[in-house]
């Protein structure tokens, strides 16, 4: 999948401000799929869309463990998260350059000269 694509997907699955949340939550330690709906205030279902979509845009992680196999604990995938670091600091490097060449040129001609 090309870079662009995947920049894409990431965002996408960021714009919902639960999603951002939930990344937000899981960034501290995992979490259990029930407190994630707690934290955010929606019910169980609600959130098992927003995480699946989170997982299947790779940006974290299921396990089942313990004794009850029901019980779903999420963690952060920060690949993802680091491509999207990547695309963002390659677009930052682009404007930073485009402003030094601004800022050369506007003092090699002086408005009002």
């Amino acid at each position: 999948m090309a870079e662009a694509q995947r920049v894409d997907q990431i965002l996408s699955a960021l714009a919902d401000p639960v999603r951002r949340q939930v990344i937000e939550l899981l960034h501290h330690r995992p979490y259990k799929a029930g407190d994630l709906a707690r934290q955010a205030g929606m019910s169980a279902p609600a959130m098992s869309r927003h995480l699946r979509l989170l997982r299947q845009n790779e940006l974290i992680e299921e396990t089942h463990g313990g004794a009850d196999a029901r019980i779903r604990t999420y963690r952060l995938k920060s690949e993802r998260l680091h491509e999207l670091k990547g695309w963002l600091a390659e677009l930052e490097d682009l404007w930073v350059d485009q402003l030094d060449a601004f800022k050369r040129y506007a003092e090699q001609h002086p408005a009002g000269r």
